[in-house]
């Protein structure tokens, strides 16, 4: 099922917390677009589009949208002080010479090893696989932002993925509106758990195996 504008802004949030200052980072459409709104004002990140875009900021105030400044899901940004135009050429370079320090990414599924699988329901209309592929695989860090489940209540975090797949073995973390995960050598790793999530509830709704990292507490 679908979620309401506040479970995406929590997961956007956590997400937030895995920017540091001076990074640059790209944005996936969905709730990936959400993260600039939760970061610190003392942090100074350059947000990178596909499309074009160096040093996208919040989403503009109702009525203050430039028509012609948009991200790569074309919807209305900001810009912060020292950003900078190109063409889709050069941005895809940024890119693939392994410029970008973190991609954070929607996802239909995801293995226990990390592998991502964002771009096609076969027989369904879906968007494609835009940059997904060279994200996924030349940015320094690969976290993906999604509902635990699908629409049919399925595990989306699984031991293998059964939709095709984007990139293998290349997610880092994921985090979802009941847990964050971390992807490691030897498995995944459940690290905390979300705002009203418990344990049980986790393991239930989470298909692949996982363990508890040294310091997982439950408040």
């Amino acid at each position: 099922m679908g979620m309401g504008s506040g479970i995406r802004n929590l997961i956007a949030k956590r997400a937030a917390q895995e920017i540091t200052d001076g990074m640059v980072v790209n944005l996936g459409i969905g709730i990936p677009s959400l993260v600039p709104d939760h970061l610190p004002p003392d942090i100074h990140v350059m947000f990178h589009a596909e499309n074009g875009v160096l040093g996208m900021g919040p989403t503009p105030d109702e009525g203050k949208a430039d028509e012609n400044l948009c991200n790569a899901a074309g919807y209305p940004v900001t810009l912060q002080t020292g950003a900078s135009y190109s063409d889709s050429t050069i941005a895809f370079g940024m890119i693939r010479r392994g410029k970008l320090d973190v991609t954070i990414l929607g996802s239909l599924q995801v293995s226990e090893t990390g592998d991502l699988a964002n771009w096609i329901v076969p027989g369904k209309r879906v968007p494609g696989m835009g940059g997904a592929m060279e994200l996924s695989q030349k940015a320094k860090k690969v976290i993906v932002l999604m509902n635990h489940c699908d629409r049919d209540g399925s595990p989306k975090i699984l031991p293998s993925c059964t939709l095709p797949i984007t990139t293998p073995c290349c997610v880092d973390l994921i985090i979802t509106e009941l847990a964050v995960f971390e992807v490691t050598p030897t498995g995944l790793v459940l690290t905390e758990l979300m705002p009203g999530a418990t344990l049980e509830m986790v393991k239930r709704k989470t298909a692949a195996t996982f363990t508890l990292s040294s310091d997982f507490t439950i408040e």
